[in-house]
């Protein structure tokens, strides 16, 4: 009983986080959009805020095994309390831009070590039979928060301005914080060694030491290498998109705050939709054509929001994008789960997300800057079509035979990656 209460504390601690996030994903591009009405101002701004959060991914992990993980999460939240919570006070003096760019970054970073530190704090809540079930739990929070967060946040935006909309967000923290205080973690297991067989000493080398033993493990791996390149491509065309989509929808569209949060929110259903589908696809499609499949429908989904006329059809759109984007996601992520072996999973799962994430903060800057210049529907043209090619390049590639052979290569890969 007191297990199912701590971890119920714990639950709800992070679906309150997870609401703040959603909040913070249309309120901050909604607040710059409104202080400077440039679409390229906000990819810059996604462009700064990725690469800190892809820098705090290197090291997050090593982090995070160094030092108590409740401890990291209440100094995360309380620490984007104070950052957010400025936002909303200083611009009663008038818009101030140069804060968002310096709060924002600091905040992504903060928060890429709070969600490295919620992952592995459940190992250290529920026995180990139960963990599926209280990631299913977690996972449809964070679900329903990105449904219900961006709907709430164009309401609040539409009505009271996006800085009533921060102020919320920075008050989930707060929330989130004095949850997690109430939570009690077990401790944490023993170090084990590390993948060549030396002790997980602390030296100062650990950190870039283990971040390599991922990189080596992806380059060795066919299918991680090749999922690794097309998926920085890939990144590198859509990490601005969201940016792009704000704009379209209030600039070429002339919708309002709120008609922005509910196309983002109600598009979020589509997210959910994709990770009800993607078992049963890839059980019978497998991982190539499923894979593959996601990214074709990326690719069309990302052209048809720029040529469609209305805002229905770019919320329609713009879910399908989204249903592929958990699709495409969650087969890559549970296909790395499966050929990776357990001692390197950490690292592995590191340095795949940071190297393959590292092109998005140029390609935001670069997409949201050409759509102020040439307009979105050239654009998304342009990014859609190199999303069609990255799709047709996993057909010639190790990717189409991908999932059948996950066990043998667990099998050959092991002896070599240690």
């Amino acid at each position: 009983m007191r297990a199912d209460r701590n971890f119920g504390t714990y639950w709800a601690a992070q679906s309150l986080s997870a609401l703040g996030d959603a909040f913070a994903y249309i309120a901050l591009p909604l607040l710059v959009l409104h202080a400077t009405g440039s679409v390229a101002t906000m990819g810059l701004l996604t462009a700064v805020a990725g690469a800190a959060s892809v820098g705090a991914g290197v090291f997050g992990g090593v982090l995070v095994d160094r030092y108590d993980r409740r401890t990291l999460m209440i100094a995360a939240d309380l620490t984007r309390l104070v950052l957010y919570g400025l936002i909303p006070l200083v611009w009663l003096a008038g818009p101030q831009l140069w804060l968002i760019f310096v709060v924002l970054p600091i905040c992504e970073a903060v928060g890429m070590v709070f969600q490295v530190a919620a992952v592995t704090a459940v190992r250290n809540l529920v026995d180990r039979e139960r963990i599926t079930e209280a990631n299913g739990r977690l996972q449809a929070t964070y679900a329903a928060a990105a449904v219900a967060g961006p709907l709430l946040a164009g309401v609040v935006s539409s009505r009271f301005g996006p800085t009533a909309a921060i102020a919320i967000n920075a008050a989930s923290f707060a929330l989130s914080a004095a949850g997690l205080w109430l939570v009690r973690l077990r401790p944490a297991e023993p170090a084990e060694p590390l993948g060549d067989g030396a002790p997980a000493a602390s030296g100062r080398v650990r950190p870039l030491a283990e971040f390599l033993a991922g990189i080596r493990f992806i380059w060795q791996q066919p299918v991680l290498r090749t999922l690794t390149v097309l998926l920085s491509v890939f990144i590198f065309l859509t990490f601005g998109f969201t940016d792009v989509l704000i704009y379209h929808i209030k600039h070429d569209l002339g919708g309002s705050d709120g008609t922005v949060g509910a196309v983002l929110g109600l598009a979020a259903v589509g997210t959910v939709l994709g990770a009800l589908l993607v078992a049963p696809l890839r059980r019978r499609r497998g991982f190539g054509v499923t894979w593959v499949s996601a990214h074709l429908v990326c690719g069309l989904a990302v052209v048809g929001i720029g040529l469609a006329g209305n805002v229905p059809a770019v919320a329609v759109l713009t879910g399908l994008y989204l249903g592929a984007i958990s699709v495409g996601g969650i087969c890559s992520m549970s296909l790395r789960q499966e050929i990776t072996p357990d001692h390197l999973l950490g690292r592995v799962t590191s340095a795949f997300w940071s190297t393959h994430f590292s092109l998005g903060p140029a390609g935001a800057a670069a997409l949201t800057w050409a759509a102020a210049r040439y307009g979105v529907p050239r654009v998304t043209l342009v990014a859609g079509v190199g999303c069609l090619l990255v799709a047709i390049a996993g057909l010639f590639s190790p990717i189409r035979r991908a999932g059948s052979e996950s066990a043998a290569n667990r099998r050959e890969l092991q002896p070599t990656a240690r």
